[in-house]
């Protein structure tokens, strides 16, 4: 899924400086249940070029507020900022990877990328050099004419980077795209990840609730708990490149998870 400014007469909000939301709260109402608090006055900078995870338990607003920002939710109060000015999604351009490939199970891999660059009125032209590009960037050019269901879990959601880097967006969006994947799998995929980011230059907000994952990826991390807030941001300040058996790693990931216990059992 991708968006992108629709038109020249939008205002030009796609500057180099931080993505700022201040004060996202959402809230759904539930018949007797009154209102179910998702969000609450959430507030969190992503810097332009960086990697930030937000981590937290299932069920803590993760994916909701990465839904905000792409605007596939709404918030009931609270506002995006870019570069001194008010934002929305459809000023910002952005790729979303999700947690399931979402393939399109008729088309091939060649089809799935190019359907999205049709639907963002990608000119013809440049379509089948895009598509060749970025499916040779995950290693799955050999691929291209063959359908979802002959691949791997891994090379599936390597299919749906590729359908998102296509698009060339300046902000990927990615919601734990790598949790349904074996571990050997998506280890392989994390460190693809961090080839194509520094590759591309882009910005990337990542969900997980791994933590161990997020330190490995990230630049920063902000922790939320069950009700809805971010109670922490903590910048991860380990040399790159970085490996897993790194002691650093390691180390990063019990402080984390030892504040994280220490939140919720306060």
């Amino acid at each position: 899924m991708t968006t992108r400014a629709a038109s020249s007469d939008e205002p030009d909000a796609t500057g180099s400086g931080a993505l700022e939301l201040r004060g996202i709260v959402k809230y759904y109402e539930k018949p007797g249940r009154g209102s179910v608090l998702v969000l609450d006055e959430v507030d969190i900078d992503v810097d332009a070029g960086a990697f930030v995870s937000l981590i937290g338990p299932s069920g803590c607003g993760k994916t909701t507020l990465m839904n905000v920002v792409a605007g596939l939710v709404d918030p009931n109060e609270g506002t995006m900022r870019r570069d001194g000015r008010t934002v929305s999604p459809d000023n910002l351009s952005l790729g979303y990877v999700f947690q399931d490939d979402r393939l399109l199970e008729w088309r091939t891999v060649a089809q799935n990328v190019r359907f999205a660059l049709k639907a963002r009125d990608v000119p013809t032209e440049e379509r089948e050099g895009r598509i060749e590009h970025y499916l040779d960037m995950v290693g799955l050019a050999p691929e291209a004419d063959n359908y979802p269901s002959r691949l791997s879990g891994g090379m599936r959601q390597r299919v749906a980077i590729a359908r998102a880097l296509a698009v060339e967006p300046e902000m990927l969006l990615m919601d734990e795209p790598f949790s349904s994947l074996d571990e050997i799998t998506a280890g392989d995929l994390r460190e693809e990840l961090l080839d194509i980011w520094r590759t591309e230059g882009m910005t990337v907000l990542f969900v997980t609730h791994d933590i161990n994952e997020a330190v490995f990826l990230s630049d920063t991390i902000y922790m939320m708990d069950r009700r809805g807030q971010v109670f922490a941001r903590r910048d991860v300040d380990i040399e790159r490149p970085r490996h897993y058996e790194d002691p650093s790693v390691a180390q990063r990931e019990a402080e984390l998870y030892g504040e994280f216990h220490a939140h919720v059992t306060s």
